[in-house]
């Protein structure tokens, strides 16, 4: 269940009022790079959203009962077959969609954990459904506007990484 759209009904004289709780999506993605004949190129994956077709790092939502650590390991597996390390947190983003974008205000609140990972093994996993496919993109590709970008996320967990920005993961820490 996505506890952004829970709705809460007031009634007040037969009225009723309908608020609409803010809780914002937590997601996590993946900044990773490889040499590809003396290139170096970035994993990025490519989905349909408002039959649009758009790139983004492989990324996703954080879930119940999983390390934030974690979560990024298994969205990149999940859309990439990739499997990897993260070793350092790029960047901690708050991004709200912009009502032109058929957002509910103040609902579409994002706060994304973007890290640097090392590629470990690529797997023979099926992608998920959503992801029509992964692509290996060197920066140009990625800053052109043939491949559209999912949101500006895309853009600026790249220029941070690129700009050396970098954080230990020892930052987070999981009580049980």
């Amino acid at each position: 269940m996505n506890l952004a759209n829970i709705n809460i009904s007031l009634c007040n004289n037969n009225k009723s009022l309908v608020m609409k709780k803010w809780i914002p999506h937590v997601t996590v993605a993946a900044v990773v790079k490889t040499n590809v004949d003396g290139q170096q190129k970035y994993l990025m994956v490519e989905e349909t959203i408002n039959n649009n077709l758009v790139i983004n790092q492989a990324a996703g939502h954080w879930e119940n009962n999983e390390s934030i650590i974690d979560a990024v390991k298994r969205e990149t597996l999940e859309e990439t077959s990739y499997i990897v390390e993260p070793s350092f947190l790029v960047g901690i983003y708050n991004w709200t969609i912009p009502q032109n974008e058929n957002a509910r205000p103040s609902i579409d609140t994002f706060l994304r954990f973007t890290f640097y990972c090392d590629l470990v093994n690529k797997t023979d996993s099926p992608l998920d459904p959503d992801i029509n496919q992964f692509l290996w993109l060197n920066e140009q590709e990625i800053r052109s506007e043939k491949y559209p970008k999912r949101n500006p996320l895309v853009l600026q967990s790249l220029d941070d990484y690129l700009a050396g920005k970098n954080f230990p993961l020892n930052q987070f820490i999981d009580i049980k």
